[in-house]
């Protein structure tokens, strides 16, 4: 699983020109891809290091000041560029196994007690924010 966090001031996610999920106050954008060998126990671990990850002002976490997520899916951020010009998507998993790890990584965030909103998964989404920082991370499975 691989998760890009941008800390945001705001930030929404439109699919067909209506705001599906949106950060109303400070929080984080959490760009989602999954990959083949990801597990429920993966996508855990993962949104325990989001929610708790010292990346806000003051060096505090979503945890700490109750900040929301934002949580979008993205494939594409495991698209292999190092041959020709057009992309490989090889490396990021099906619907069939992308989409409940996915859920189960926004299962874990609001299980911790994370104010979670999402996009729509496989919709075509226009995702707009307002970086603060600016601050963007990216986290992998083995990191």
């Amino acid at each position: 699983m691989r998760l890009v966090l941008q800390r945001a001031r705001s930030a929404e996610v439109r699919v067909d020109g209506e705001v599906v999920g949106q950060l109303t106050r400070p929080g984080l954008l959490v760009l989602v891809g999954v990959t083949h060998s990801d597990t429920a126990a993966v996508a855990a671990r993962l949104a325990e290091k989001a929610w708790t990850l010292r990346i806000l002002a003051d060096e505090q976490s979503c945890a700490q000041q109750n900040a929301p997520l934002l949580v979008v899916s993205q494939f594409t951020l495991y698209a292999d560029t190092r041959k020709g010009r057009r992309p490989s998507w090889s490396a990021a998993a099906p619907r069939p196994v992308s989409e409940p790890m996915v859920q189960a990584f926004v299962d874990a965030l609001r299980a911790l007690g994370a104010e979670v909103s999402t996009g729509v998964f496989g919709a075509d989404m226009q995702v707009s924010l307002v970086n603060d920082g600016p601050v963007t991370l990216v986290l992998d499975s083995d990191s």
